[in-house]
């Protein structure tokens, strides 16, 4: 992390005891090293922010903050439930943020999952370039669906009968993925959001993405750029990643 000219960037670490799919996930090891310290690294590695902090209800978590010389903002139970927003947690920790030292209300707010142990070199940084670049009020990293395009699913009754999606004919006629329009899906590798928007959705609770604004954008990344551990096959899979860079002798990650 290092000093720019941009106003103060403030990183909010997401990371939750609880989870559904993969209990413990935000701790659990990937390639011998708790899962949240990857990100970590990732922080470290950024131009372009200048405080870190991290939420979580968890105390192991909350002891490997504090080693890491990160603020840690504790998370009430409320918000660390499985129906808790992203942004509803943001907001807290900022709140907490504020006690400590305010943040400048024009500058952006990095949110990254602790549950992401793989992304690209810079990803963060690009991100938060467009962020400056365009004036817009969000960026979020986007990767391509592949073969798991909408235009290629179907709906299978309870009787397996198979019908389109939508329209009339079975995967819209498509059989070659080349012809697939382009579609993303969020690989929950970054956001930055403008504070003003993620204060404004407090009134919009029935809205979960609208601290996203009006002036969304999009980065994209390669396939299997961004891991996003959800259960036992993420994990794996972001494990032997980063076990293979280890090997290879190539930095888990870097800002060149």
């Amino acid at each position: 992390m290092s000093a720019t000219n941009h106003p103060l960037s403030i990183a909010i670490i997401l990371a939750r005891a609880g989870s559904k799919g993969l209990p413990g996930k935000n701790r659990a090891l990937v390639a011998g090293r708790p899962c949240v310290e990857w990100t970590f690294e990732h922080v470290r590695a950024s131009e372009h922010i200048d405080r870190v902090g991290v939420s979580t209800d968890d105390a192991e978590i909350a002891t490997l903050c504090r080693q890491s010389v990160f603020e840690h903002w504790p998370r009430p139970a409320e918000l660390a439930s499985d129906t808790a927003t992203v942004d509803a947690a943001a907001r807290k920790a900022l709140i907490q943020a504020d006690e400590n030292g305010a943040t400048p209300k024009n500058a952006p707010v990095v949110i990254l999952y602790a549950n992401v142990p793989v992304r690209p070199a810079g990803l963060i940084d690009r991100a938060i370039t467009l962020f400056y670049e365009t004036g817009c009020d969000s960026v979020q990293s986007y990767a391509a669906v592949g073969k798991h395009h909408p235009t290629w699913t179907a709906r299978v009754d309870g009787e397996g009968r198979v019908r389109p999606w939508e329209g009339d004919r079975l995967f819209g006629g498509i059989y070659r993925r080349q012809d697939l329009t382009p579609a993303f899906v969020p690989d929950g590798g970054v956001i930055v959001v403008r504070r003003s928007c993620l204060d404004a959705a407090a009134a919009e609770p029935q809205n979960p993405h609208a601290f996203l604004g009006r002036d969304h954008r999009a980065i994209t990344t390669e396939p299997g750029e961004v891991i996003d551990i959800d259960n036992e096959i993420d994990l794996a899979v972001a494990d032997q990643i980063l076990r293979r860079r280890a090997s290879m002798q190539t930095p888990a990650y870097n800002s060149t």
